[in-house]
């Protein structure tokens, strides 16, 4: 079982930016991919970004260029870097891994004011 914990959302002006953690309970080397999806309230959940085994990575157009995604298996954790946030990045941000199958976290709240 693998448990996934983000932290890092809040309150935040537009322009500003966030550093999104995502922490396994256990050794993230075996898993190969990691990422996070969003969901804006009245929306469905959406692709954000996502990381793979050997560092490729892969991001929605909506956040190509702002955000960065990166992997630290020494501390089990997965950081989605947020830059230029926009109010339409508000949502709750949920990180998630694929080891035969998905885990989910409990979701973090990113909030962007204008």
């Amino acid at each position: 079982q693998l448990q996934l914990g983000e932290s890092g959302g809040g309150l935040v002006q537009a322009g500003g930016s966030l550093r999104l953690s995502c922490a396994a309970s256990r050794s993230i080397f075996s898993i190969n991919v990691m990422g996070w999806y969003r969901q804006a309230p009245g929306k469905q959940r959406e692709f954000v970004a996502s990381i793979i085994t050997g560092g490729i990575t892969n991001f929605a157009d909506s956040v190509k260029g702002r955000f960065a995604i990166s992997r630290d298996y020494a501390k089990n954790t997965v950081y989605l870097q947020m830059n230029s946030l926009k109010p339409e990045d508000t949502a709750v941000y949920y990180c998630y891994a694929d080891n035969a199958v998905r885990y989910w976290g409990q979701g973090t709240q990113v909030t962007v004011s204008s």
